[in-house]
């Protein structure tokens, strides 16, 4: 493309303190060096964890430096390459990643897991290879969330970083693969292995939660029981797979004692998509001893859970999960391919799209429980772009 090898001036939503609504800015994007990719961002979705950074800062958080460009889940189009890329081309569709995988390390070889090192401490500082970030806003460095940044029209990511997808896929859907659904939806299929006619609990039916009740449905669960104290979600939770819902905020008793009343016992598996360690040790004693299968989805950094030995003694089984154990970068191109051929949901999330200077009315919304997944569009190139609000 013509801007190949020049800087970009675009729009971003900057964070330049903790704490402190975004601003829209003018930035400047460098080209791509060694192993790097510039994109122009298309959408991104506003996930919960970007909330986190931005409000919880030092709290359940770990501390990142500011000023901060967030976004982590978006889809885009690639501009320009930087020297030794060889696997991405201008104009190819793309998904970033917040999680690498180079192919190469013991991870990478190993079936056991997703989790990727590859530039991994550079990017949990917000910087590249060469610890820098490639967006500069007022003559200071900016950094990069997570090695993404998609709250920028435009980014550059490491190649280790990035998903190839098909053409004909709408980026303004797709780019929930980037995080939210395929972590949800991961958490059970990968990580949980929900089995067949099993009985499963889901608490927090946000996006991550109700990807893991579709996961719970496509693996074969009969049971699926969504739990969440926002009423205004169990229509929705139900479209998705759920057969019963719950409130804890309407029982009498804790949580996990409803649960094993309502089941007999205890459900097969439960998943945590919350973050709150709290609900965490619901979520695990809402499990039948003996097999039960408790996954932690929901994120925090810096809490601890409690958990009564003696659950753990009696068989049950506590695990967690990255990105729904999805090697990214080969599987995230399946999951796109799993949406187009109508075996995975991506609409039925979204429940508004916004330009870019409506962000903080994303964060707004999703703090009052009015949308599951918000979209912002940053370009009007391959939208669709259409509307809906949640009923309370």
């Amino acid at each position: 493309m013509s801007t190949a090898g020049q800087v970009i001036q675009c729009k971003a939503a900057v964070a330049w303190e903790p704490r402190k609504p975004l601003s829209i800015e003018d930035v400047e994007v460098a080209p791509p060096k060694v192993h790097e990719v510039r994109i122009k961002i298309v959408a991104t979705g506003v996930c919960h964890t970007d909330r986190e950074y931005l409000y919880e800062a030092g709290k359940g958080m770990k501390f990142r430096p500011f000023p901060l460009v967030l976004g982590h889940e978006a889809a885009g189009i690639v501009e320009s390459v930087g020297p030794e890329v060889t696997k991405f081309s201008p104009g190819d569709k793309v998904i970033p990643l917040f999680l690498p995988q180079c192919g190469e390390c013991e991870r990478c070889r190993s079936p056991k897991t997703n989790q990727c090192r590859k530039n991994w401490a550079n990017t949990q500082r917000g910087v590249l290879a060469d610890g820098t970030s490639r967006i500069s806003c007022k003559g200071q460095q900016v950094y990069q969330f997570l090695g993404v940044s998609s709250f920028s029209q435009y980014t550059v990511v490491p190649d280790t970083s990035l998903a190839k997808i098909r053409s004909d896929a709408p980026l303004d859907k797709v780019c929930l693969l980037g995080c939210g659904v395929s972590t949800g939806y991961g958490a059970a299929i990968n990580t949980g292995k929900v089995e067949k006619d099993s009985s499963c609990a889901v608490f927090g039916l946000g996006a991550v939660g109700l990807a893991a009740v579709m996961g719970c449905k496509v693996a074969g669960a009969t049971r699926i029981i969504g739990v969440d104290i926002n009423t205004a979600k169990f229509e929705k939770a139900k479209e998705f797979g759920a057969s019963e819902c719950v409130n804890p905020k309407q029982c009498s008793r804790p949580i996990q004692e409803v649960l094993v009343d309502m089941t007999g016992g205890g459900v097969d598996y439960a998943l945590e998509c919350v973050g709150s360690p709290i609900v965490m040790s619901a979520a695990l004693e809402s499990t039948i001893d003996a097999w039960g299968t408790c996954v932690i989805v929901g994120w925090t950094e810096t809490e601890a859970m409690s958990v009564v030995v003696e659950k753990i003694l009696m068989g049950r089984t506590l695990k967690g999960t990255y990105f729904g154990g999805w090697k990214s970068v080969e599987d995230v191109p399946k999951l796109v391919d799993d949406y187009m051929n109508k075996k995975l949901k991506l609409d039925e999330f979204i429940t508004n799209i916004l330009p870019l200077d409506q962000i903080n009315v994303a964060f707004e919304d999703m703090t009052s429980g009015n949308s599951i997944r918000t979209v912002i569009s940053l370009s009007t190139e391959e939208t669709s772009g259409y509307s809906y609000k949640m009923n309370n």
